[in-house]
């Protein structure tokens, strides 16, 4: 059997606010926009690494999906302000000095670098919708 040719090429996080969520990986994690769409009173936003022009995120508005009902947009817009609906795990050669950073960007603090039995030095922030944005290094 021959190894299949696939890349990550997107992951999706919501938004509740685009200009926030532009702000927050534009001007504080330093990600570039490579795209930003508006389509029916909605936005969405891609935003990736300048080095990792392969990989992205699509910042989309928060139960966009219009097979979602109406309870299920008030159970993600529940947990979206409770931090729990979505994460991301990026990752880093310099945890501390990254989190320093981000700190002093104004990014909000969910967990200061440690070390995890699991083998990896992390931290942990939120972005403005409250996704969970882990930053890993190994140990």
């Amino acid at each position: 059997m021959s190894p299949m040719d696939i890349n990550i090429h997107a992951s999706f996080l919501p938004h509740n606010d685009p200009d926030a969520a532009l702000a927050f990986y534009r001007d504080t994690l330093g990600f570039e926009v490579r795209n930003d769409v508006g389509y029916g009173g909605m936005r969405w936003i891609t935003v990736g690494p300048a080095d990792q022009p392969g990989t992205s995120i699509v910042l989309e508005p928060a139960a966009a999906d219009p097979g979602i009902t109406d309870d299920e947009r008030r159970t993600i817009a529940e947990m979206m302000a409770k931090g729990t609906y979505a994460r991301v795990l990026l990752a880093t050669k310099d945890v501390d000095g990254t989190f320093d950073r981000l700190q002093a960007r104004g990014a909000e603090v969910v967990q200061e670098p440690m070390d995890q039995p699991y083998g990896v030095r992390d931290c942990a922030f939120r972005d403005p919708a409250g996704n969970l944005i882990r930053i890993q290094a190994p140990s």
